[in-house]
This record gives structure tokens, C-alpha cells and sequence, in this order.
């Protein structure tokens, strides 16, 4: 997901435009057809074609194929409502602003509190788990629904307002009310008489926001950048921001992250202690967007530079146990935090793949030393303290080398600035430079098909990158509307070796309208005009092992953006088909389904958020009244008369 000002717009990445090779796309792609030749034979390999087939074969996956993709498909459209294709059933089950407590106060737009907000859904939803109840059961009509918040669109919170003055005009209740919608929420949700609903009286409803205590755990916890006035130790901090995408963990906790916080941040960050650090870690300029700064110090940096230090993490909650305090796991690395998807590998390891949704950043994945704990819940609950961090290198013969960030190996030494483990992982990006990582087209969300074992990462787009910055895994310049690729781990199914150091890798899907030529779309085979997507964003498997995209950035092209169904195995690979189509200026996120396949949930962000202000709002959905904001929202997507989706 992209924030409109900060993340979109950053220049963050500019100083990795030295990052680069100078290898033409046509020398890349001659390179790896002849590598394909020798490994499959030259008949087969003119035969498969570059992308949209495997670069080393179909594999065995094939024996397990899921079951085709046989929905009707939405016909294309974009105005101030959402849609589904025929067949199916759309329900909103949650809204900003619609209380989660039981003695909650009711939404009310024209006199909203922060202290009523913290009991309140809160905005901007984006990642959905879904967690069944009880707790290690595989129930599909009851569970725990964990929902990330990830930033406020304040000029059409409240009328009278521009995104321009915001920061200048929020008085101090409003700023709380922004503080407070910020974050995650824990919601109990039961499917009765065929209608999902929330358990308002619900002990798991829980609210965690921009100033609920989180500790720190792991190599960084305490680390000298981690200090403030508020927080000598550097061991707890106030709140999580930027809350985009994450995971539900095997053992059953979620898995949330935090994506870039430097536009809610004032202050000079030249002054700090280290701003080249700061600069690197995607702090070069703060934008005090929301004018935060004016009521808590703490989102000054001219009189705390450390604060900023202390977000971009992985946060780590128990949803079954709504007094366990959160934890920030600085073992995954800080950097720009997309996604955090969990998988057991075969030795009984936990492996977290993650991405930095920035230009030319980095993909990264975490092996813990110790096994996974699935009938004593409690030994995990250190497990993402202890293990290794490693960066993805993409080579020109499909295959990908995970490169260990480990102090004290190769250059991550004291001459480099890494004194200890800490430094490392607090500076993951540096270190990704130092080892030749390979520059991505922003990173976002990561998944591993549950059938093959195979791991999909997305690339969402970078218009920044050059002819003379393509490289194997990004081969497109001014790449606007963004590609999804396939790694395969060695093995497949329960036997993939997710801890491995190297994997084979292929192209998937390169995103874009294929009518359009100098887009360079690839797909595996003919799409129709409401199949073709651009701009992927957050991907679901189904139990199937069927690929869900969501896509953030579609507008641009005169599309809504949506929800695309697509087979990874067998005819229909790499060709998808649109299920659900999000209002006016909103954009989908978060899908996630019930262990049976039969529920879907999506999350619609930001409705009407290009609008100038709140009387020019181009949606008032979901309420459609004059007084009330267009909310975002968590829909609930069902096939008619029941079964799986997209069957």
C-alpha cells in the first residue's frame, strides 16, 4: 500500500540509484533462455516461452493441481460504489468509526473524541487475518478478525479541510482522533444465520494504537538509537504507525508491520545525531502531515531524533490473549516493513518472509533457530528473538541467493559501522548495499502457496528505475505498473527447504494492459479486457493453492482498483479474472479466507481519498449520507448458496 504523500512520493531510495547494472534487458533475457536451453533442451524451452511458464519446468506441483477458476468475471467498472461478479454476495461487517466494546460510543462523525476513537474500528483497514475460534480449531463460522489501520486521510475526516492544511488546522481532540485510528484491531466476528457479525461484548475486542505500550525484543532492544527522555532503556515504546500488510504466524499469533512513519514526524533531520543513518532508513525529509508535533513532543525530532528509530518493525501480538502485551521483534530487520508471511519450514524451523515496499529496496527472509512450538504455544514466544536475517540476491540464471546479514561476516564489521547484531538489523538496509542485494521495484507482500510450497513476492511498480538499472528480477524500466514473481525453494509442498540459500526463480506475471505495447504485460496466456491488471499489491492463496491479487495504483489507468483471481498450476496459470471491484479513489487490500475456503474477506481503503476535501468527496460509501464520511471498510464476499470462492 502507498500512502498518498509519504511513500508514493518519497525520494527516499534515491541515493541506491548507483545500485544498478548496466546488462541491457535483451543481454538479461538472452542469458537465461540460454541457461533454460541447457537445462530443459532447446525444443522445450522455445516452446515454454519466458515468462508466464517456469523457467526450470512446471515441477511436480503439477500431480496437485486446484481446482480451475469458474466465476462469471466482473465486467470493468469505477464509480462511487463496489462490486462483485454475479454469484456472489458483498456485506460490509465493519466501518470506521463502529464501536467494538459493548459500551462503546456510536460513530458520530461531527463530534468524534480520541477516547472514543481508541474503542472504535479504527481507519484506513488494510491487512486482514483471520484466526478461528476456538483457538487451534479449523472453524469456518467463527473466529478472531486481526485488522491493521495504517494511516488516516484527515481532509475528508472533517469538512473544511484540504490534505495541504491539515497539519496547520487539526486541533488538538482531532489530532487524538487521528493517534487513536492509527494502529490494529482485534475483533471477534460469528457467522449466524448465514450473516457474519461482530461480538460487541466480545473479552478478545481489543484496540492497539499510537500510544499503546509495545516492548522490544531481540538484538536491537535497547540499542543506544532506541534511547528517548520518555524511554531511557530503549526497551518500550509508545504506539505503532504505518500498520500495512502482515501474517498469521503457524503457531497463531499476527504478525503486523510497520511501513515508514517520516511524513507524521517534524523537525529538521539534518540536525539529528546521524543523518546519514536517518537518510538511509528513509528519513531524509518528515512531513508533520497530521501536526502531531505541535502537541507531543515526542514527534519532534529537533527535541527527540530517536523517536523515529523506534518504528519501521515487525510487531508481534497474541489475539488470544488480549492482555499479552505487543512486541516489536527487531530481528526481522528495520526497513520499510510491506509484509510478514510465516511458513513451518520441513526441519520444524519458523521462516518469515518480508518486503521493503520501496524503490529499489530489498526482499528479505528470517530463519529462527528454534523450532516451532504448535502444541505449547508459549515456547514461541521468543522464537522471532534468535535466528538469521538474510537478503535476496537475484541471479541471471534463475536462481536466487539468500545472503546471511550476520555481524561479523563479510563486511559487516566495525570499519563498516556494525558493531554488534543490533547495528545490523537496525541498519538492514546498508547492510543489503554492502552485500550486493538486488534493487526491487518496491517490494510489498510476500505468500507461500500452501499446496506447493512455492513463494510468491509482488512488486508493485518503480517509475524511478532506468534503462541502465535493469537487472534479472526487475527488467522493465519506468516500470509502472509492476510484476509478481515465483521462487521455488528446493522441494515442494511440506518438503520445500524454506531455509535454504538458494532458490531457482522465475517471472510470473508482468503486470500492465497487454493491448498497450510499450507496457511490456506478460501474462500466461490470453486475458481478457477485465482480467489484465496493474499496480499488484497484497496476494491471498486459497486452500486451493489459488492466487489472489489485490491491487493498489489501477486508477491510473482508468480502471477500479480490485480483487483478481488466478490458477498457479496447469491452463489457467498466470491468467487472471477480476471478482470484486472497490469504489471511487479506495483501493483493495487485506484478502484472506476461512480454513474452508467459503468466506472472503477484503479490506476497501481510503474511499474518496483524491478528493480535495470532504464536501468535494467523490464517494460517500458505505453510508451514501450527506453526513457521515466515506469510511473504509471490511467486506465480506460469499458465494451464493454457499461453496468455495471462485469455484
Amino acid at each position: 500500500m502507498s500512502k498518498p504523500v509519504a511513500h508514493d512520493s518519497t525520494d527516499s531510495s534515491e541515493q541506491n540509484d548507483s545500485r544498478t547494472t548496466a546488462t541491457p534487458f535483451e543481454t538479461i533475457i538472452a542469458a537465461r533462455l540460454s541457461r533454460r536451453s541447457a537445462l530443459l533442451g532447446m525444443s522445450a524451452a522455445a516452446g515454454l516461452g519466458i515468462f508466464g511458464g517456469r523457467l526450470f519446468g512446471a515441477g511436480t506441483a503439477d500431480a496437485a493441481m486446484a481446482p480451475a477458476l469458474t466465476f462469471g468475471e466482473l465486467a470493468r467498472v469505477y464509480d462511487d460504489k463496489d462490486h462483485v461478479a454475479s454469484g456472489y454476495t458483498k456485506q460490509v461487517l465493519l466501518r470506521w468509526g463502529d464501536p467494538i466494546h459493548a459500551d462503546a460510543p456510536g460513530f458520530e462523525p461531527a463530534a468524534m473524541t480520541g477516547a472514543a476513537q481508541e474503542r472504535q474500528f479504527g481507519y484506513n483497514n488494510d491487512f486482514l487475518g483471520y484466526l478461528p475460534l476456538p483457538a487451534g480449531s479449523n472453524s469456518s463460522d467463527h473466529g478472531l478478525l486481526s485488522v491493521n489501520h495504517e494511516y488516516v486521510d484527515a481532509h475528508i475526516m472533517w469538512p473544511g479541510m484540504t490534505e495541504d492544511d491539515v497539519a496547520a488546522k487539526l486541533d488538538k481532540n482531532q489530532a487524538e482522533v487521528t493517534m487513536a485510528a492509527h494502529g490494529h484491531s482485534v475483533v471477534e466476528i460469528k457467522k449466524t444465520d448465514g450473516k457474519w457479525q461482530l461480538v460487541q461484548d466480545s473479552p478478545y475486542n481489543r484496540r492497539i494504537t499510537a500510544s499503546t505500550p509495545i516492548k522490544f525484543t531481540g538484538p536491537a532492544a535497547g540499542h543506544e538509537l532506541l534511547k528517548t527522555s520518555a524511554d531511557p532503556s530503549g526497551t518500550e515504546v509508545l504506539g505503532t504507525l504505518d500498520n500495512c500488510s502482515g501474517g498469521v504466524t503457524p503457531w497463531g499469533t499476527v504478525l503486523f508491520c510497520e511501513e515508514g512513519a517520516s511524513d507524521l514526524f517534524g523537525g529538521d533531520p539534518t540536525k539529528v545525531p546521524n543523518p546519514v543513518l536517518f537518510e538511509r532508513a528513509g528519513y531524509a525529509e518528515v512531513g508533520d502531515t497530521l501536526g502531531w508535533s505541535r502537541y507531543q513532543d515526542r514527534f519532534n525530532i529537533d527535541k527527540e531524533p530517536n523517536e523515529p528509530n523506534r518504528f519501521d518493525w515487525v510487531v508481534e501480538i497474541d489475539p488470544y490473549d488480549p492482555k499479552a502485551q505487543p512486541a516489536k521483534r527487531t530481528a526481522l530487520g528495520r526497513f520499510g516493513h510491506e509484509a510478514a508471511t510465516s511458513v513451518i519450514n520441513k526441519d520444524g524451523r519458523a521462516v518469515v518472509y518480508l518486503g521493503d515496499d520501496d524503490y529499489f529496496e530489498y526482499a528479505y527472509k528470517f530463519v529462527s533457530t528454534g523450532k516451532v512450538g504448535l502444541q505449547d504455544r508459549s515456547k514461541n514466544a521468543n522464537l522471532l528473538d534468535d535466528g538469521t536475517l538474510y537478503v535476496a540476491k537475484f541471479n541471471e540464471d534463475g536462481t536466487l541467493d539468500w545472503l546471511p546479514l550476520v555481524f561479523g561476516q563479510g563486511p559487516l564489521t566495525p570499519e563498516n559501522g556494525f558493531n554488534n547484531q543490533g547495528d545490523v538489523v537496525f541498519q538492514a538496509r546498508k547492510a543489503g548495499d554492502l552485500l550486493g542485494a538486488t534493487p526491487m521495484d518496491r517490494p510489498e507482500d510476500f505468500e507461500t502457496n500452501p499446496v506447493t510450497g512455492h513463494v510468491y513476492l509482488v512488486l508493485t511498480k518503480n517509475k524511478k528505475r532506468k534503462p541502465d538499472q535493469l537487472n534479472p528480477a526487475n527488467t522493465r524500466a519506468e516500470n509502472v505498473t509492476g510484476h509478481i514473481l515465483e521462487l521455488l525453494p528446493p522441494g515442494e509442498g511440506k518438503d520445500a527447504d524454506h531455509a535454504a540459500t538458494q532458490y531457482k526463480w522465475d517471472a510470473f506475471i508482468l503486470a500492465g494492459d497487454p493491448s498497450v505495447a510499450e507496457q511490456g504485460a506478460k501474462y500466461g496466456g490470453a486475458v481478457s479486457a477485465n482480467g489484465w491488471f496493474a499496480n499488484p499489491d497484497n496476494i491471498a492463496f486459497d486452500p486451493q493453492g489459488r492466487l489472489w491479487i489485490a491491487t493498489d495504483g489501477a486508477p491510473d489507468f482508468g480502471i477500479a482498483d480490485g480483487l483478481y483471481g488466478t490458477e498457479v498450476e496447469g491452463p489457467g496459470r498466470a491468467i487472471p479474472k477480476l471478482l470484486y471491484a472497490v469504489p471511487m479513489d479506495a483501493e483493495l487490500c487485506g484478502p484472506c479466507f476461512t480454513p474452508d475456503g467459503q468466506t472472503l474477506f477484503v479490506s476497501v481503503q481510503h474511499p474518496a481519498e483524491k478528493s480535495e476535501m470532504l464536501e468535494k468527496a467523490t464517494t460517500r460509501w458505505p453510508d451514501f449520507d450527506d453526513k457521515t464520511p466515506p469510511r473504509p471498510s471490511v467486506v465480506v464476499i460469499t458465494k451464493d448458496g454457499g461453496g468455495d470462492i471462485g469455484a
